[in-house]
């Protein structure tokens, strides 16, 4: 007969990638599969350490600049979104593209666009320096002001207070994000807010599922990458909703034994860029630790996808030779 320990986890569901994630991890090894090693990447395609890493084994390089990428080779933009000089770069370097950026931060790129155009300023709220901020803002730099939360707002100006909109990075905390809303609403009563929700449901749906589990568990445990800004945040969410203590860690044998004492309820989530084998290794930890009985804490169903960029339909490498072709004035091999 097995006796009850009294220990138990809270299981946050969803759980393993995103529909964003899925469809930039399987564009790079679709990617592999059809035009074979090398493919590659500017920036991680996702912020999370084990998926880079087996990406690379499989024969993905990953860099930090366009200029990185050797002439006639195939290069992928990573899910958060470049900025159309990336793009420019990319062409005067003879590059292949392939743009994995996901859905959602492409929605926001046509906004801000959109939103430039009829010559409004633009409030982006996000995290500066964070790649996806970066790329967004890019996309109409004399347009945009990054705001970086709360504390940011007594010092922003526009030129026009009745043309003012908001917009935000997709991977932000939800409570946080509405408080930076709320103070720019003090500050320019006719902010506009963007026609459909930035954050991602991913996001949202994970740190809603955090909340509910924060008020139970007195320790809660986030599988994901520093790097990730949609896994730091959980990490936040779930001390405000009262955990007594959350940790981030990417792998189980990152988790401190001691952060166990007195903790008869454990809480486990995970950013949306995390593949449910991370998961499920704490789970087993956890359980080997005496806390075998696991309770799912299920804020929403996700069933959206996306489909694959369709770079994938064509003959890139034939493409990327021609391009060199075209600055040499020589045929490409095989014509």
């Amino acid at each position: 007969m097995t006796v009850s320990t009294g220990r138990r986890v809270l299981l946050a569901a969803p759980r393993g990638y995103c529909a964003g994630v899925d469809r930039a991890v399987i564009a790079v090894e679709k990617a592999l599969e059809q035009y074979g090693a090398p493919i590659y990447v500017r920036h991680e395609i996702v912020h999370n350490k084990y998926v880079v890493r087996t990406l690379e084994k499989k024969g993905a390089i990953f860099v930090e600049r366009t200029a990185e990428v050797p002439e006639g080779s195939i290069v992928m933009f990573s899910a958060h979104g470049v900025a159309p000089v990336v793009h420019d770069e990319a062409a005067a370097g003879r590059l292949a593209t392939i743009d994995a950026t996901c859905p959602l931060v492409t929605k926001v790129h046509k906004e801000a666009v959109r939103f430039a155009d009829d010559d409004f300023d633009i409030l982006l709220i996000g995290h500066e320096g964070h790649e996806e901020v970066i790329g967004t803002a890019g996309e109409a730099p004399d347009h945009i002001t990054l705001v970086d939360g709360p504390g940011d707002v007594a010092k922003v100006e526009v030129r026009d207070p009745s043309k003012v909109v908001w917009l935000s990075q997709t991977t932000l905390s939800v409570d946080e994000t509405m408080e930076t809303v709320d103070a720019l609403k003090e500050k320019f009563p006719q902010l506009i807010s963007p026609p459909s929700d930035d954050i991602c449901y991913a996001t949202q749906n994970r740190q809603l599922a955090v909340k509910q589990m924060g008020e139970q568990a007195e320790l809660v445990i986030v599988v994901g990458s520093r790097n990730s800004s949609n896994s730091v945040r959980l990490v936040e969410v779930a001390k405000l909703a009262g955990a007594r203590e959350a940790y981030l860690v990417d792998f189980a044998d990152e988790i401190d034994e001691s952060w166990l004492e007195g903790v008869s309820t454990v809480g486990v989530t995970s950013g949306a860029s995390v593949p449910e084998i991370l998961v499920e290794q704490v789970l087993e930890y956890l359980s080997t630790r005496g806390y075998e009985d696991v309770e799912l804490v299920k804020a929403a169903e996700e069933s959206i996808t996306f489909s694959l960029p369709k770079e994938l339909r064509r003959d890139l490498r034939a493409e990327a030779a021609a391009l060199v072709a075209d600055r040499t004035g020589t045929t490409p091999s095989g014509e």
